[in-house]
């Protein structure tokens, strides 16, 4: 009887170890997908972040004289008083044809 009560000890310790040993490999996995998931999330936070900061230098560039004379000749393709404007054209028949 002693024998049984000595198998059934070591049975019993076995299961533990199995069910503790099983429960703690879930937990890692666990922690790493949530540290993937809030590195994914961070990456993010920080592109917003730098798209937010160019927009905010932007809106300062553009609210400046020099940005709105910026973008007057760059959008609508306006020019100072005084300016000579050149309008180049080209033929795509005119282009010189590569050499292979």
């Amino acid at each position: 009887m002693l024998r049984l009560r000595w198998i059934f000890l070591a049975a019993f310790l076995s299961l533990l170890g199995a069910i503790t040993a099983t429960a703690y490999i879930l937990e890692i996995r666990k922690i790493n997908r949530l540290t993937a998931l809030a590195d994914e999330r961070m990456a993010a936070l920080v592109s917003m972040s730098r798209s937010v900061q160019e927009l905010r230098d932007k809106a300062a560039f553009y609210s400046t004289q020099e940005g709105v004379a910026h973008l007057a000749r760059e959008q609508y393709n306006l020019s100072f008083p005084g300016e000579i404007v050149f309008k180049i054209e080209v033929e795509k028949k005119s282009l010189p044809v590569k050499k292979q």
